[in-house]
């Protein structure tokens, strides 16, 4: 269908990165001052839950932009979108399709009705970026990073309607969920991440997004899981009052059981830590950050 020409997959790559215009708010802006979370310059120096590492899988660009271009069906209305065949291949997911399903097949095309179109994007531009919209920036006058600025181009949304759930879920859990079926580890890293530098998030909305997190990861998550139950705990005083809380307890599910056994984790950890005068300050269940509440 695609012909292996170097010149038709460079004029490709040039004119690939206006459709993520498409399917985002708006485009980004970024300060002279900032760098990009995988900015080849960056040197990032714990590497821990804390603080975002590079990928050691970045497509190398001279490489991958001259394999055969693949289309993607996504969604029940099939959005198209289009891939180079290696820059998907990043993804184990995809590695495994493109190598048994386009071995004696001309057409390259996948089919993935189940998908929500803009996270498929997400997940298609950070496969290109190493990012996807907002983009993670490293502020050096604060040391810290941030979401980059988009007070000149309104705010990025930070939920996406889910037809499945019926409902807004947290972009950023959607996007991990979506890498963890991949198999894109540094990309649950970088959702993770994001997710915790959000504020203003209704109750209704994170405990929507929990429920849809333990539907959606497996019972070995240990990251996405726990966030939820560490970010409920530490805001006990907002979800106490919640008429929403109430009614997802009293529907039950596993995750108001791991709750259950967070908070008597918590508490164990307070009466030990006033026994001992040379305890530190008990801790909460592990957490990189929390939705702050507004």
């Amino acid at each position: 269908m695609f012909a292996r020409r170097t010149h038709h997959n460079e004029s490709f790559s040039k004119h690939y990165n206006s459709s993520f215009d498409k399917h985002r708010a708006g485009k980004s802006t970024s300060s002279k001052q900032k760098r990009s979370f995988r900015d080849r310059g960056a040197a990032v120096k714990k590497l821990d839950i804390h603080a975002p590492r590079k990928p050691d899988h970045s497509p190398p660009v001279g490489s991958t932009l001259t394999s055969a271009i693949v289309t993607i069906c996504v969604g029940p209305d099939q959005r198209l979108f289009a891939a180079h065949e290696d820059v998907l291949s990043h993804s184990p997911f995809f590695a495994a399709i493109c190598r048994g399903q386009f071995l004696e097949s001309a057409t390259k095309r996948i089919l993935l009705p189940d998908e929500t179109p803009e996270i498929f994007s997400s997940v298609l531009e950070y496969l290109y970026k190493g990012d996807y919209y907002p983009r993670l920036l490293h502020n050096k006058r604060k040391s810290v990073w941030e979401l980059e600025d988009t007070a000149n181009t309104g705010p990025a949304e930070s939920t996406v309607f889910c037809p499945r759930a019926g409902q807004e879920i947290l972009k950023d859990t959607m996007v991990y969920c979506t890498a963890e079926k991949y198999g894109i580890e540094e990309l649950k890293r970088l959702a993770l991440r994001k997710q915790g530098l959000q504020s203003g998030i209704a109750c209704s909305t994170i405990l929507a997004s929990a429920r849809y997190a333990y539907a959606n990861t497996p019972d070995s998550d240990s990251k996405l899981r726990a966030h939820y139950l560490a970010l409920i705990i530490r805001s006990r005083a907002t979800f106490k009052r919640s008429g929403t809380m109430q009614m997802e307890m009293e529907a039950g599910g596993k995750m108001f059981f791991d709750l259950f056994v967070a908070v008597c984790n918590h508490m164990d950890d307070m009466a030990a830590a006033s026994k001992s005068p040379f305890t530190k300050s008990p801790r909460t269940p592990h957490s990189p950050t929390a939705v702050r509440l507004t």
